[in-house]
C-alpha cells in the first residue's frame, strides 16, 4: 500500500485552515486506498483533533527537527510527504527530499523557502514560478467531501419570499475575535435576518449573547460544528474571513460577504472582490459605513445575492482535490 504523510499545523493562533485543506486531500487519498499519517501539532484544539479521529486518520506528534522528520518518514514507510505550514523551517522539506522522499508543498503565494517536487497554490489567480510541478489557481482548491457532496447542480437563486438566513463563522478558533464585531455590524444594517453565528469559545459566546438584535432580527449562537457545510448550504448569505473557507463558499454557490482578518489575506480578498465572486466588508477592526451599507443591501436585495452566487459557483467546480491527488500519485 502507498502511504503518504501530512505535516501541517493548527492552533488557537494559527487557526485550522491548513488542517482543513489537508483533511480534504487525505479524504481523497484514502478513498483511493492510500494510507495517510498526520505528523502535526494541533495546538490542543479539540475540534481539530476530532477531524482526524472521526475519519480514522492516524495522528503522530510533529517531529521536533529535520532529523526527527526524516526518521518519522522512514519509520512509517511513507512514500511521499505533504507539507502545509507557515512556520516549518525549510530545512525540514530539504532534508526529506535529500533522503529520497518526494515532497508536495501547499502554499499561499510565497513558498517560504520550502523545497518540493510539487507546489500547490489553490488561490485565485495564483502563479507559481518555482518547482518541477506547479499547480496554481482555483482548479486546485482542496475541498472536503462534506462540502463537495452539497454542491448544487446549478447556481442557486436566493429566495425572495423569506427572511434572509445568515451564517457567520471565522474558523475553528476565531483567533482574532471577529464574530462579535460582525454581529454588531448585522444589527447596524437595520434589516431583518435570522442569523446563526459560530462562537469558538465560551468568552465569544458570552460576548455574542450580549449583542442586542433589532426589530425583525434574530441570533442563534452555536458552538463549532461538523454540520457547518449543511448550515452553509441553506444560507442566503454567509459572512466569513477571506481565507481557505472562501473556496468552499464559492463551490456551494453561497452569496458571501468577506472580511480581511490578517495581512496574508489581503491579496485573496482583493482579487475575490474584484472578480465579483463575493462582497467585501473591509478589514477587521476598521469597518466603516460602507460595511453596514453593503450588508444592508445584501440582506434586502435577493437579486444581488443571486448574482454573487452565480459567479462564485462557476469559479470552483469542487474537483481540485482530485487533480492534486492525481499529480501526487502519478510520480510514486
Amino acid at each position: 500500500m502507498i502511504s503518504v504523510g501530512i505535516r501541517c499545523d493548527a492552533g488557537a493562533r494559527t487557526g485550522v485552515g491548513h488542517l482543513v485543506r489537508c483533511v480534504a486531500l487525505a479524504e481523497e487519498l484514502t478513498s483511493r486506498g492510500v494510507g495517510v499519517h498526520f505528523l502535526s501539532d494541533l495546538g490542543g484544539v479539540a475540534w481539530a483533533e476530532a477531524q482526524l479521529e472521526q475519519r480514522g486518520l492516524p495522528w503522530h506528534p510533529a517531529p521536533y527537527d529535520e532529523v526527527g522528520l526524516v526518521s518519522a518518514v522512514q519509520r512509517l514507510g511513507l512514500d511521499a510527504l505533504v507539507i502545509d505550514s507557515y512556520t516549518l523551517p525549510p530545512a525540514h522539506s530539504k532534508a526529506v527530499r535529500a533522503a529520497g522522499t518526494p515532497v508536495l508543498a501547499i502554499v499561499d503565494g510565497d513558498p517560504r523557502g520550502q523545497d518540493a517536487d510539487i507546489y500547490v497554490d489553490q488561490n485565485l489567480d495564483a502563479v507559481l514560478d518555482s518547482g518541477t510541478i506547479r499547480l496554481a489557481g482555483l482548479d486546485y482548491a482542496l475541498l472536503r467531501s462534506s462540502v463537495r457532496r452539497l454542491r448544487p447542480q446549478a447556481a442557486p437563486v436566493s429566495a425572495f419570499d423569506r427572511t434572509p438566513k445568515v451564517v457567520a463563522f471565522f474558523g475553528g478558533t476565531d483567533a482574532y475575535r471577529a464574530a462579535p464585531q460582525i454581529a454588531r455590524l448585522l444589527t447596524a444594517a437595520a434589516a431583518p435576518f435570522e442569523a446563526i453565528v459560530v462562537a469558538a469559545d465560551a468568552t465569544l459566546r458570552a460576548e455574542l449573547l450580549a449583542v442586542p438584535a433589532g426589530e425583525g432580527q434574530r441570533f442563534e449562537i452555536i458552538d463549532p460544528t461538523d454540520r457547518l457545510p449543511e448550515l452553509l448550504a441553506d444560507a442566503d448569505l454567509v459572512v466569513s474571513a477571506s481565507g481557505t473557507s472562501t473556496w468552499e463558499l464559492l463551490c456551494l454557490g453561497r452569496a458571501a460577504a468577506l472580511v480581511q482578518v490578517v495581512d496574508n489575506q489581503i491579496q485573496g480578498y482583493e482579487r475575490t472582490i474584484a472578480r465579483g465572486y463575493a462582497a467585501g466588508l473591509g478589514r477587521l477592526g476598521a469597518f466603516d459605513e460602507n460595511a453596514v451599507t453593503t450588508l444592508r443591501r445584501l440582506l434586502l436585495k435577493p437579486g444581488e445575492r443571486t448574482a454573487l452566487a452565480v459567479r462564485g459557483w462557476a469559479a470552483v467546480d469542487g474537483r481540485g482535490v482530485e487533480r492534486v491527488a492525481d499529480a501526487l500519485l502519478r510520480g510514486l
